[in-house]
């Protein structure tokens, strides 16, 4: 801040509010303060003359003042209160979302519609008690958080509250709530600890399993193998296994990778006529919905099969939307699908490295390819992240395929044997991990998974 002349100058004197000459510049709620280096003080001497001069410069222009410190401070106020600002803004926001959601409770879309119970024999009444319960367990768990910590910064005498002494008021009802607690929840928490602890130690034991699992698998080389070889034609490489295949790429404002992902499909190395790419926009930014839907118009200038659809409503989110592009009467005309999410590219030869399984399997209703990760190596937090994935790859998927016929679906990058897909239910809305749900039904039911590790599909 520079110094001012006039009244308060005049009778303060010259050198009285003298000191850094700073530029300010205010970008809410950030701030920055340049000082003027000393070597630029010359042009600023016209302001002072003489001795303050010659002392101003001996000193390297480094002087203070109350004022300089008071800008300070208000900007740093600025700032906090810019921060808590957006602080509480983000709360109320998240708060308004969780308590929609909640509300909601709805499951299927066709059942919250026809007002009928689930597929599940899910009731809406059954849904809204379930909902008030856990609100209700919510406050009385803040509540009794609130009185803990009231009774710990008061420093209630506890040992005269457990022993039942005559003291009225507070103190008296928290030390009742300290000997109901002790003869009723106390044995119940130490109970629930324990079974913590007794799955704790299963967790470990499976996952030890799981390793010496994988080890086995790397040391015998074990791998899914195809039980009848496809022996391509020579005279016509089009007369191999080419069963009808439907590509879904589910996608909600997906601006920055859709272009990508569309390319890659469009650029499987099979049949064009076997295969059918949905793209399946949910978004609802008018700006990116023109841009996809110009995309799928350009490949489908180039003789790709391929075809956009956008759903109005988003019932169910991405299970809404798989179930939704199920729906349509051409699918029956197709016996597997493959699903990518709008950041996966897989390579050319995916579907040739993946159907050929299902040749002569009919017990087989899921092949699953492994992720890759081209930011793999960009920082520490995504090779942290790359170490976890590939343990639940190498280790839990692998082991659980190969042992066990049965591993979780990922959602994306796997190919799915409609016929499964169909007598397991379908894809269903009551929950947001849909891959799980459908994966332990299509289990139940009977469908054998295959985890292929040596296939890997690209994760932008």
């Amino acid at each position: 801040m520079a110094p001012w002349s006039g009244l308060w100058g005049a009778r303060a004197g010259a050198d009285a509010y003298r000191g850094t000459p700073v530029v300010v510049k205010m970008e809410n709620p950030n701030w920055s303060i340049s000082e003027i280096s000393p070597e630029d003080a010359d042009d600023e001497d016209f302001l002072v003359s003489g001795a303050g001069a010659r002392a101003r410069c001996r000193k390297g222009g480094r002087g203070k003042n109350a004022k300089q410190i008071t800008w300070v401070l208000l900007l740093k106020a600025h700032r906090a209160a810019g921060c808590l600002a957006s602080l509480a803004s983000a709360a109320v926001a998240l708060g308004a979302a969780a308590r929609r959601r909640v509300a909601d409770g709805r499951t299927d879309a066709d059942a919250a519609c026809a007002g009928a119970p689930g597929p599940a024999g899910e009731s809406p009444v059954l849904r809204s008690r379930l909902y008030g319960f856990i609100r209700a367990f919510l406050v009385l768990s803040v509540l009794l958080l609130a009185v803990e910590l009231a009774a710990h910064f008061h420093g209630w005498d506890l040992a005269a509250s457990a022993l039942a002494l005559p003291i009225i008021g507070v103190e008296s009802l928290y030390g009742s709530w300290l000997r109901l607690r002790a003869a009723y929840l106390a044995p119940l928490l130490q109970f629930l600890t324990d079974a913590c602890v007794v799955l704790f130690l299963i967790q470990s034991a499976d996952r030890l399993i799981q390793c010496l699992g994988s080890f086995y698998i790397t040391v015998k080389r074990i791998k899914p193998r195809l039980k009848s070889p496809v022996l391509p034609d020579a005279e016509d490489p089009d007369a191999g296994y080419y069963p009808m295949v439907l590509v879904q790429i589910p996608m909600c404002n997906e601006k920055e990778v859709y272009q990508q992902s569309i390319a890659a499909v469009c650029n499987l190395d099979w049949p064009r006529s076997n295969f059918l790419v949905q793209v399946l926009d949910d978004s609802d930014d008018p700006t990116t919905q023109s841009l996809i839907r110009e995309e799928v118009a350009k490949w489908q200038q180039t003789g790709a099969r391929i075809l956009y659809r956008h759903r109005v409503l988003r019932d169910g989110y991405k299970a809404g939307n798989l179930k939704s592009a199920m729906g349509c009467s051409y699918v029956k005309d197709y016996e597997f699908v493959a699903i990518f999410d709008a950041d996966f590219q897989p390579n050319p030869d995916f579907l040739k490295r993946t159907v050929p399984h299902f040749k002569d399997n009919d017990e087989l209703g899921l092949v699953q390819a492994r992720w890759s990760f081209v930011n793999k190596d960009e920082n520490l937090l995504t090779r942290l992240q790359n170490i976890n994935l590939c343990f639940h790859f190498e280790v839990e998927q692998q082991v659980n395929g190969v042992f066990l016929n049965f591993f979780g679906f990922n959602g994306t990058a796997g190919v799915w044997r409609i016929k499964a897909l169909e007598e397991s239910g379908g894809w269903m809305e009551r929950t947001t991990v849909e891959d799980m749900d459908i994966a332990v039904r299509a289990h139940l039911h009977g469908w054998k998974f295959i985890f292929l590790n040596d296939v890997e599909v690209f994760v932008l």
